[in-house]
C-alpha cells in the first residue's frame, strides 16, 4: 500500500473550552477545564486531518488561535509531509527558538499530518507507523486529592480495572502528603501501583526530605520533584533518594530536550508529551532516544494519539489515562480491563459538532 499525494488546501482552527470528567489540581495551580485549540487540515483528496493542543489556561487560547492562522499561508499548497513541513517551520523559526507557543501549534500541526496520511490510507496510525494495535496497560490520573471527598474515586477507578494510580502533591506540609499516601494506598491495596507527582513544586532538598519519608508506600515513581528545567536537580535527586525512580520529560521540548535530560541523567524513565516533544515526528525520534538510553517510556495526556505512538515504542511501560478532549469527540477512547487500545482510522479523532459550537471559546 502507497502513501497517497496530498496538499494541503487548507487549515481551520477553532478554540474550545471543554469540560474535564474531574478537575485536575495540582502544587502548581488548578485545571479546572480544558482550553483546546482544534485543527484541522484539509487537503485536495478530500481528506482531513485532525489533531488538538492542549492550551493549558484560556489566556493562551486567543495568541494560539493566531499563531495558526498567521502560519498557515505559508502551509498552503505543500505537501502533506509532516517531516519537510517539520523542517521548513523549523527554518522560519530558528531565531524565535522552539518553546511555547510556536512549539504547541508545530506538535499539533505536526500530528494533524499524519492523522492525515494515515485516513487516506484508510488504516489506524499505528499501523502505517509499522506497529499493530495493542492493549496498553493503563493508570488513572489524578490530581491533588482531598482525603474527605475524593478517596471514593480510586475506589471507582480500581473496580473499573486500572492496575495503578497517580496523585499529585506538594501544595501542602509533608506531613499532609504523608498522610494522604498512607490513605491512597489503604484505599487501592497491595497490588495497585502507586505514583506520585509533585508539578514542580519543591527544592531539591525539600524533594529529597518528603521523597524519603514517602519512601515505605511502594512506589513506582516519583515525578517532576523539582522545576523541570532543573535538569542538575533532578539528577540529584534522583541519586539521594534511590532507589524510588524519579520520572520527568513532559516539559520536554522537541527531540534535543530529552536528548539533553538524558545526557544529564536526569531521570529514571521518561514522560514524553507528544506536543511538546514535536508531534508524531518528534515522538519518533523520542522512542529511538528511548531504546538507546533503555528507558521506560510513558505519555503525558493526549490519550488519543499517545495511543498510536505508545504501541510502536519497544520500551513503552505504564500510559496515562487523562481525557482531556472526550467532550468534543464523538467517541472518547475508553478503558477496557485497565487497558487502553488505540482506534483509527488516523488518530481515531472525530469532532462532535454540537459539543464543539457547545464549548466554543470567544
Amino acid at each position: 500500500m502507497s502513501i497517497p499525494d496530498l496538499v494541503i488546501q487548507e487549515i481551520r482552527v477553532r478554540p474550545v473550552v471543554a469540560p474535564l470528567p474531574r478537575p485536575i489540581r495540582t502544587a502548581s495551580g488548578d485545571v479546572l477545564d480544558a482550553p483546546l485549540l482544534l485543527i484541522d487540515v484539509l487537503t485536495d483528496a478530500g481528506v482531513t486531518g485532525r489533531a488538538y493542543a492542549f492550551a493549558y489556561t484560556q489566556l493562551t487560547l486567543r495568541s494560539l488561535t493566531q499563531f495558526v492562522r498567521d502560519i498557515t499561508p505559508e502551509l498552503l499548497g505543500k505537501s502533506v509531509s509532516p517531516r519537510a513541513r517539520m523542517r521548513q517551520v523549523e527554518k522560519r523559526l530558528k531565531l524565535v527558538g522552539w518553546q511555547g507557543f510556536a512549539g504547541m501549534v508545530v506538535g499539533t500541526l505536526d500530528m494533524a499530518l499524519w492523522d492525515a496520511l494515515a485516513r487516506a490510507m484508510d488504516v489506524p496510525l499505528v499501523v502505517m507507523l509499522g506497529g499493530e494495535l495493542r492493549p496498553l496497560p493503563a493508570y488513572d490520573s489524578f490530581g491533588v486529592l482531598d482525603r474527605r471527598t475524593d478517596l471514593p474515586w480510586l475506589e471507582t477507578s480500581v473496580a473499573s480495572g486500572f492496575k495503578a494510580i497517580k496523585i499529585k502533591l506538594g501544595a501542602g506540609a509533608v506531613e499532609s502528603d504523608v498522610a494522604i499516601v498512607a490513605d491512597v494506598r489503604r484505599t487501592i491495596g497491595d497490588r495497585v501501583r502507586l505514583m506520585l507527582d509533585f508539578n514542580q513544586s519543591q527544592s531539591t532538598a525539600g524533594a529529597v526530605e518528603r521523597i524519603r519519608r514517602l519512601q515505605d508506600f511502594d512506589l513506582t515513581w516519583v515525578e517532576e520533584p523539582v522545576a523541570a528545567e532543573d535538569l542538575v536537580g533532578h539528577r540529584e535527586v534522583r541519586e539521594r533518594v534511590r532507589p524510588v525512580p524519579i520520572q520527568t520529560g513532559e516539559n520536554w521540548w522537541f527531540p534535543h530536550g530529552m536528548a539533553n535530560a538524558i545526557a544529564a541523567g536526569a531521570s529514571d524513565l521518561a514522560m514524553v508529551d507528544i506536543m511538546k516533544i514535536g508531534g508524531v515526528t518528534g515522538w519518533l525520534s523520542a522512542t529511538a532516544q528511548a531504546e538507546a538510553a533503555a528507558l521506560p517510556l510513558s505519555n503525558h495526556t493526549f490519550v488519543e494519539p499517545s495511543a498510536h505512538v505508545m504501541a510502536v515504542a519497544t520500551t513503552a511501560a505504564w500510559f496515562e489515562y487523562l481525557d482531556i478532549a472526550g467532550a468534543v469527540l464523538t467517541e472518547r477512547l475508553l478503558l477496557v480491563d485497565g487497558t487502553v487500545t488505540a482506534r483509527g482510522p488516523g488518530l481515531g479523532l472525530d469532532w462532535d459538532e454540537h459539543a464543539v459550537a457547545r464549548y466554543a471559546f470567544s
